[in-house]
């Protein structure tokens, strides 16, 4: 049976959670420390790449562009089309392999680093909390007090600049999702004449209003997936945000800090139960519990310790990165057989990812008999019409592009319309042509063709299409 301690701490909710089963919302202190400093660096490193990433170009193509409505898309300045699709999925196995081996080996820390919920939550919606409401205490003070003049004057100031962000935040999402050229053009002709998107963008506008001002760290404990899937990835080999109980806990527990007292000849662990890593926890746990599905590894615990420790003159370190065995057993990180056997899976998949890219053909051209249309008997040549799609995949204008029927060589092709084309880059072209071929040189009703496709005297590509011809021939 647990003792009355064990029985107080045990924990049966998550941190966001009160005893009455409602929802508590959490008033983290803000952070301070070297791996905070990191992260802010780090963090607004990479809000500057996602906030610039629409507006910036490469050779006239966007540099991320995912319009899935014209089903165009640009990685890194260069354009994919529907016709690449296989390389997207290959390249969205890499980065689901890649991920669960950096969660097998280094935890969560993708999200507490990495993730843009995370960024935005805690670097820019967070902070501006800190700079209007004040830390920890006067939060709470101000949640609590009535609605005075000065909490109405905080809370109106601070929700309409969120909502301002949050719009800011739905512009550059919409600029990700239609180009922004195309975001430009439509603040240009006005909101009148782009109602659709309007709305449209006051919706997800409210999204992120919702969510990064009430829902918050809701979304990396009960929405997101990847929380829920680290608990299946993680064992006691991962380096995660640990705290040494082995060390903190010492042989007689934990003890409150008293000046001038010989903590070593009392055998008392190295924690002070201060609690201050659970007061500057984002998502309100206690990291002494052990690992935790809400944890983000967003080490603001690590930092919290570490200042509390130098203050009492103890050893940093006591929340770490660690793995459990470092802590139970002392022993250090080393690849284990499921690490390598990722790291093995990865390297191939990241070969063949390559292998595809450096084949991957700049001009694709589909030529298919026109759906529902039968041949046509034109003395002693037999005609069928087709539809061509050429798609220039290239940051080059493509001139002076002829097609050529090449087997049977007696066969005649003619364009509707020009007889060269032009495909400026990353785009396409479709049109209609006709192919007639002698009704000797049939020896099936379904033959075989081959059509090359020239760029003045090169050809880029050749088509082997179906040719419908009589069953019988003469």
């Amino acid at each position: 049976m647990m003792s009355n301690i064990e029985e107080e701490s045990f924990r049966d909710r998550i941190g966001t959670i009160n005893e009455k089963g409602k929802r508590k919302f959490i008033f983290p202190k803000k952070p301070q420390g070297k791996f905070y400093n990191r992260r802010k660096l780090l963090s607004y490193v990479l809000l500057a790449f996602l906030l610039s990433s629409p507006f910036i170009k490469i050779n006239g193509n966007q540099f991320l562009l995912f319009n899935v409505l014209d089903r165009r898309f640009n990685i890194f300045g260069m354009p994919f089309w529907p016709q690449d699709f296989y390389l997207v999925v290959v390249l969205m196995i890499i980065g689901v392999v890649g991920l669960t081996l950096f969660t097998v080996a280094f935890g969560r820390v993708f999200c507490g680093w990495f993730c843009p919920q995370t960024i935005f939550m805690e670097m820019v919606f967070r902070r501006i909390e800190y700079w209007i409401d004040g830390d920890r205490g006067a939060q709470i003070k101000l949640e609590n007090q009535e609605w005075n003049a000065e909490k109405i004057r905080k809370r109106g100031f601070k929700w309409f600049v969120f909502f301002v962000i949050s719009f800011g935040i739905a512009n550059v999402f919409l600029a990700y999702l239609v180009g922004s050229d195309t975001l430009f053009a439509m603040v240009k002709e006005g909101p009148l004449s782009n109602v659709k998107t309007l709305v449209v963008l006051i919706i997800f506008t409210f999204i992120f209003y919702f969510v990064f001002t009430w829902f918050r760290e809701q979304v990396c404990i009960i929405a997101c997936p990847y929380g829920r899937l680290q608990g299946v990835l993680l064992d006691n080999k991962s380096i995660v945000v640990a705290y040494d109980y082995v060390r903190g806990e010492g042989e007689n527990g934990r003890a409150k800090f008293k000046k001038n007292e010989d903590r070593n000849t009392l055998k008392f662990g190295d924690c002070i139960d201060c609690h201050q890593c659970v007061n500057v926890c984002p998502t309100g746990i206690d990291i002494r519990n052990g690992t935790q599905l809400e944890c983000t590894n967003c080490t603001a615990c690590m930092d919290e310790c570490d200042l509390m420790m130098e203050k009492v003159n103890l050893q940093k370190g006591l929340i770490r990165f660690a793995s459990e065995v470092e802590i139970s057993k002392k022993e250090k990180f080393k690849l284990t057989t499921r690490m390598k056997g990722y790291i093995a899976v990865l390297a191939i998949l990241s070969t063949i990812m390559v292998s595809m890219i450096v084949l991957r053909t700049e001009v694709d051209t589909k030529i298919l008999r026109l759906s529902g249309q039968l041949y046509e008997e034109k003395g002693s040549n037999i005609s069928n019409v087709y539809t061509y799609r050429i798609i220039n995949k290239t940051n080059d204008n493509l001139k002076n592009i002829t097609f050529k029927i090449t087997n049977p060589k007696q066969g005649k092709l003619k364009l509707v319309g020009n007889s060269t084309l032009h495909v400026n880059k990353a785009s396409a072209t479709t049109g209609t042509l006709f192919v007639e071929i002698p009704t000797v040189l049939l020896e099936t009703d379904n033959t075989k063709i081959n059509i090359e496709v020239h760029q003045g005297n090169k050809v880029i590509q050749t088509i082997t299409t179906n040719f419908l011809g009589p069953r019988t021939f003469n």
